[in-house]
């Protein structure tokens, strides 16, 4: 029974809980990723830019868009157009490859705490571990002003890995708190509100900050996206918990049809955390190429969020503002789009047009081979710039089949790991967030156009070959190690047994039945 408060408070909540968590998680994931690409942007308006290029330079690009505003000469400081206020006591010397180098530093901290923070989650809930990993986000992008200007490169640097270590658990500690609030009839629209977050963050980030720094400093960025993450916080530490049996003003009607409706709340499982079978995962092939998948995805993806500011800024020589509109857009389409890929995917399997196996491959297909064309147009597109940005917005709607091919893949070949099967492909994958941006800065030295269509290729060439590697390997079906009992184990199979999911109370006493009668 609730206590009188707790009942009265219960009373107070029109919405239930379990879309307060879902509305509270998506904050959730797009406050992390505000924080996470608002230095795409503010990076730009962070540096000295260097004079423009002569004629007779040997790096001189007649394809700079440098007659948009007129410009001529050599020596014509261009910031003025980008921002309202620059203040030169706060701009750094920084070349294309310390940019990039920064820019990808975040992944560096990201990728090591994917697996961890999913085990954590697992096994003491996601509340405080996805809670304290977004604070630290928060405290750490509040601090990035004073942090940069007082130890510069080096400072940033090591302040962007500290965040990617609060932001590793994040999707892990989310799946594992919805596992236990998402009935199945309810999961896909729940899943559809959380992980829209995601786009969200993307356009909030790249659009406000447009306008943050068109009419002030790039300081004021830092500080209202980290103002925002910890107000969240204090909110999040109030509403929400890891558990429908843990939540102290739940209603009794809503806990008791989550716990009659919830997998993961009807079946009382061991104490033991269910073994993972490492010796089978590791050499899976259709896992491995689904990992491949995810690291050219990732590259295609990172290349857009972290680099299409600069591109815009730098190439195109759009204003700070219209750099902001115009990098929000593209995750509008893409936003917009996957759900309709969504709807088409369902539709076409339900009807028995092609398997689930051919659907994960060819929305991957979509999802890859088609940005990665688009963008090299955009580079092609020369300074005909309402051409170049159709081609941009073009390769984010394709890239929005994503979420019907590779992303869901896990679900269908390890459902019973899909845990620890995702916290592996993000956090592998991410690696690209860490080698593109780098790579993209050693490639640019001068950001002319010439040198980003190189960087576009190379893009292109890491899509198309990590898609043909799924596509050849790719998997639509369960594979056998994640249920033995089912599937047994494949012939040739010389490593040893796997260990045994556990079974809950009803499932052991039926084993043990079925071996006193034999």
């Amino acid at each position: 029974m609730l206590t009188g408060w707790r009942l009265a408070l219960s009373k107070l909540f029109i919405i239930p809980q379990r879309y307060v968590l879902a509305i509270m998680a998506l904050l959730a994931v797009a406050n992390a990723y505000t924080m996470r690409v608002c230095l795409n942007l503010a990076i730009t308006q962070m540096v000295k830019r260097p004079a423009a290029v002569s004629t007779e330079d040997d790096n001189y690009d007649p394809l700079v868009c440098k007659e948009r505003y007129g410009l001529e000469g050599n020596s014509t400081d261009i910031r003025s157009l980008y921002s309202a206020k620059a203040d030169e006591d706060f701009l750094f010397e920084w070349s294309e490859a310390t940019q990039g180098l920064i820019l990808g530093s975040f992944y560096y901290g990201y990728v090591l705490t994917h697996i961890p923070g999913g085990m954590l989650a697992e096994r003491f809930g996601g509340k405080w571990v996805l809670g304290f990993g977004l604070l630290s986000t928060a405290l750490c992008t509040f601090i990035t002003p004073i942090t940069v200007k007082m130890g510069g490169a080096t400072a940033l640097f090591i302040l962007r890995v500290i965040e990617g270590f609060g932001e590793g658990p994040t999707m892990p500690a989310l799946m594992a708190m919805l596992s236990k609030w998402a009935p199945k009839a309810e999961r896909a629209r729940i899943g559809a509100i959380v992980f829209g977050g995601a786009q969200i963050g993307n356009i909030a980030g790249s659009y406000f900050s447009g306008l943050i720094l068109h009419t002030g400093s790039w300081e004021h960025v830092f500080y209202m996206f980290g103002g925002l993450g910890l107000i969240w916080f204090m909110l999040w530490s109030v509403l929400c918990y890891s558990t429908p049996n843990t939540h102290p003003f739940i209603s009794d009607s809503e806990k008791k049809f989550l716990n009659q409706n919830v997998d993961a709340l009807i079946h009382t499982y061991s104490k033991k955390l269910e073994p993972i079978p490492w010796k089978a995962l590791l050499r899976s092939v259709p896992l491995w190429a689904l990992i491949i998948a995810g690291i050219g995805h990732d590259w295609g993806y990172f290349t857009m969020i972290t680099d299409l500011p600069k591109y815009m800024t730098d190439v195109l020589k759009f204003n700070i503002k219209s750099t902001g509109l115009l990098s929000a857009l593209p995750y509008v389409a893409m936003w917009i789009a996957s759900f309709f890929f969504g709807l088409v995917c369902d539709f076409c399997v339900k009807r028995g047009i092609h398997s689930i196996r051919t659907a994960r491959k060819l929305y991957t297909t979509i999802a890859a081979t088609g940005p990665g064309i688009c963008i090299i147009m955009a580079s092609y597109s020369g300074c005909d710039t309402t051409l170049a940005v159709f081609w941009f917005i073009f390769a984010m709607t394709l890239m929005g089949a994503y979420y019907s091919g590779m992303k869901i893949n896990p679900l269908d070949i390890t459902p019973n790991y899909a845990g620890t099967t995702t916290a592996m492909v993000n956090g592998i994958a991410a690696i690209s967030g860490i080698i593109s941006p780098y790579l993209i800065g050693l490639l640019t030295p001068d950001s002319t156009l010439k040198q980003w269509r190189v960087a576009f290729w190379v893009c292109l060439g890491v899509l198309v070959f990590t898609n043909v590697i799924y596509i050849l390997f790719a998997r639509g079906e369960q594979l056998w190690w994640d249920d033995v009992k089912a599937h047994g184990y494949p012939e040739g199979w010389t490593h040893g047994d796997l260990p045994v999911r556990p079974v809950d109370s009803e499932g052991n006493k039926k084993e043990k039945n079925e071996k006193e009668k034999k």
